[in-house]
C-alpha cells in the first residue's frame, strides 16, 4: 500500500512545479514538448532515421562555435586574418573552436546529403510529406550558401579566389546570374565591402533562414511522424497516421471513427 505524502512534502512538490505550471497556463509549452519527446514512432525504426537527428546537432556545434569566433573576428580586410591568427594561436582553446567550426561545416553538409539520400530511398518524400521534402531541398541549398559565405572569412588567398570563382560561377546563371554577382560582389568587382556583406550573410540573414526552416521541418515531421524502412512489412499500402496537435494537457486522443466504408453514410 502506498504510503501518504506528507503535507510538509506536498507543499515543498507544488513549489517546485509552481513555475512548470505557470509557464504550461499561459504558453501550452510544457506539453509541446512532452509530446515531442514522447511520441509513439514505428517498431522498425533503425539507424537511418538517426541522420536527421546528427544533422542538427552538427548545426547546433556550427551555431555555438561561430558565435564564441564572432567575439573575437574582426570583418575588415586588413585585420580579419590576423584576427584569425589570434583566435587560432592566443585565446585559450580558440585552435579546438575554430577546427570544430571548420571541419564542423564540411560535416554538416555531408550529413544533410547522407539524410537527404535516406529519405528519398525510403521513400519519404511521398504524399503527404511532399511539403517536408521542399522544406529539405531549401535547408540544403541554404546550407550550402551558409558554407559559401563562410568560406571567405579567414580573408587569404585561398579563400579569395575561390570565392572569386563562385561568384563568377553564380554570374553565369541565365537572367538572375548577373544580378547575384553583382549582389554578392558589391559592385562590378570584388572590393573590401564584399567581406562585410559575406559576414553579415553568413551570421545574421542565414543563419535567421536556416533556424526558420529547420523548425518547419521538425513541425512537419512530428505532425506527420517517420517512415518505416522500404524493407519492412509496415511500409507497403499503409498510409501515415497524421498525429493529433497537443493540448496543454499532454497527448490528445484522437476521435474514434464512425464505423462504414470511408466515403458513405453509415446507415
Amino acid at each position: 500500500m502506498a504510503r501518504k505524502k506528507s503535507a510538509r512534502r506536498q507543499k515543498l512538490e507544488r513549489a517546485a512545479l509552481y513555475p512548470l505550471d505557470w509557464l504550461e497556463e499561459r504558453s501550452g509549452l510544457i506539453g509541446g514538448v512532452r509530446y515531442f519527446l514522447f511520441r509513439k514512432v514505428p517498431g522498425d525504426t533503425n539507424w537511418f532515421h538517426t541522420l536527421g537527428s546528427a544533422t542538427l546537432t552538427a548545426f547546433l556545434v556550427q551555431l555555438v562555435t561561430g558565435v564564441i569566433l564572432a567575439m573575437y573576428y574582426q570583418p575588415d580586410p586588413r585585420t580579419a586574418h590576423a584576427s584569425i591568427e589570434h583566435i587560432t594561436n592566443d585565446i585559450t582553446l580558440g585552435w579546438l573552436v575554430r577546427g570544430m567550426h571548420r571541419w564542423g561545416a564540411s560535416v554538416f553538409i555531408i550529413l544533410m546529403f547522407m539524410h537527404m539520400g535516406r529519405v528519398f530511398l525510403f521513400g519519404a518524400y511521398k504524399y503527404p510529406r511532399e511539403l517536408n521534402w521542399i522544406v529539405g531541398v531549401l535547408l540544403l541549398a541554404t546550407g550550402l550558401f551558409e558554407g559559401l559565405t563562410g568560406y571567405l572569412l579567414p580573408y587569404d588567398q585561398t579563400a579569395y579566389w575561390a570565392t572569386v570563382v563562385a561568384i563568377n560561377i553564380n554570374g553565369t546563371a541565365p537572367f538572375v546570374g548577373p544580378f547575384l554577382a553583382s549582389l554578392l560582389r558589391g559592385g562590378a568587382e570584388i572590393g573590401p565591402d564584399v567581406l562585410a556583406r559575406f559576414y553579415s550573410l553568413h551570421m545574421l540573414l542565414v543563419p535567421g533562414a536556416l533556424i526558420g526552416l529547420i523548425g518547419l521541418h521538425l513541425y512537419l515531421v512530428v505532425r506527420l511522424g517517420v517512415t518505416s524502412p522500404p524493407w519492412s512489412p509496415d511500409a507497403a499500402g499503409r498510409e501515415p497516421e497524421v498525429a493529433p496537435p497537443p493540448a496543454r494537457s499532454g497527448l490528445v486522443k484522437p476521435r474514434p471513427r464512425a464505423s462504414g466504408v470511408r466515403g458513405r453514410p453509415t446507415e
